[in-house]
């Protein structure tokens, strides 16, 4: 096996220096476009490569960040690591993605491999933080942002839609529908973004003067919200409307409707979800659904991460923004300008 190019190798073919091909390879470093372009030239010929751990010993920096994801199953999160992802690659900066659950130990334990890997800072996705994890990753320097997600620590940023106004949205929708019985299937009860998603929509209930006609909690688990489903649709005083607290949810909801109990969607019952993943807009849900508006929370969540990383002292920050409603065919439509 032939021995690996050095940075010096290429250093003298090219006719610089070595830290100026160290420079070359580091994402930010200043060098002329000359020099880069000639060192580029021979590393290529040379097949040359910069040992990026060997380089992090020096600099004390792995331009990695953990991304900590409780669960892939809600097409939301493929979807918002792939944005979070290229947007990290743009700024020189790689993801390094770890599963974990909202078990406090199973996040504890993945904590610590983060940790172990040194890396730069740590976007959790609908991961909750102890304050003892939350301490310790201050004590190691390692900024913490929050996505999809919030909780009552003034150290800890995070960056998420504003569930309050989204579930608000909803219920006036479908209200405006001319429902009367309306229900709602929760998430899990533990998560920042069910608990402002129910209370902005008991919120746009209240203000109509109604209340919830039926609550089951699906946990933002598909097998659990058709069970929830099943056990809300099958009595004689079943809703003729249901908000759903995330659109994953939601189609398990619409398949139970329509091919188990024989339910017209929405004819019969009308369908509400929240996040707006792509599969939302296929024909076969066509869900009226609150978007998440994934490109501004992915920059956001970056930006916030970025300035902590170059300026530890800088605050924390918490970001909620507004997306829109978007009606499709799964709720009656009422009539005038949807806001």
């Amino acid at each position: 096996m032939a021995d690996k190019v050095t940075s010096l190798q290429v250093a003298e073919r090219a006719g610089v220096s070595q830290s100026a091909v160290s420079r070359v390879f580091t994402p930010g470093a200043s060098v002329s476009k000359k020099t880069a372009d000639k060192v580029r030239k021979v590393a290529a010929e040379l097949g040359y490569r910069p040992n990026v751990l060997a380089r992090s010993l020096i600099t004390g920096k792995s331009r990695i960040i953990g991304l900590v994801v409780a669960y892939l199953e809600n097409q939301f999160y493929p979807e918002a690591i792939e944005k979070l992802s290229n947007a990290l690659q743009a700024e020189g900066y790689h993801a390094l993605v770890f599963m974990a659950s909202n078990d406090s130990e199973a996040t504890q334990k993945v904590i610590d491999e983060l940790l172990d890997y040194q890396v730069d800072g740590i976007i959790a996705a609908s991961v909750g933080m102890s304050n003892d994890l939350t301490t310790r990753c201050e004590a190691a320097g390692i900024p913490i942002v929050l996505f999809n997600r919030q909780q009552d620590d003034d150290r800890l940023s995070g960056v998420g839609s504003d569930n309050v106004a989204g579930g608000r949205k909803l219920a006036e929708y479908l209200l405006r529908g001319g429902h009367q019985r309306i229900g709602h299937i929760a998430g899990w009860e533990g998560a920042s973004t069910q608990r402002d998603r129910e209370t902005g929509f008991l919120m746009g209930l209240a203000a109509g003067a109604q209340t919830l006609a039926a609550r089951a909690v699906g946990n933002f688990n598909y097998e659990t919200a058709k069970e929830a489903a099943r056990t809300m649709f099958s009595g004689p005083d079943r809703p003729d409307a249901v908000f759903v607290a995330n659109d994953h949810m939601a189609f398990a909801v619409m398949d139970v409707l329509r091919f188990e109990l024989g339910l017209r969607v929405p004819e019969d019952v009308s369908v509400v979800g929240y996040d707006d993943v792509t599969l939302a807009a296929w024909p076969s849900y066509d869900l009226t659904t609150v978007r998440q508006p994934a490109n501004r929370m992915a920059a956001e969540t970056l930006d916030i991460l970025m300035t902590r990383i170059n300026n530890p002292e800088a605050k924390p920050r918490r970001v909620a923004i507004d997306g829109p409603l978007i009606a499709r065919g799964s709720a009656r439509k009422p009539e005038g300008p949807t806001t």
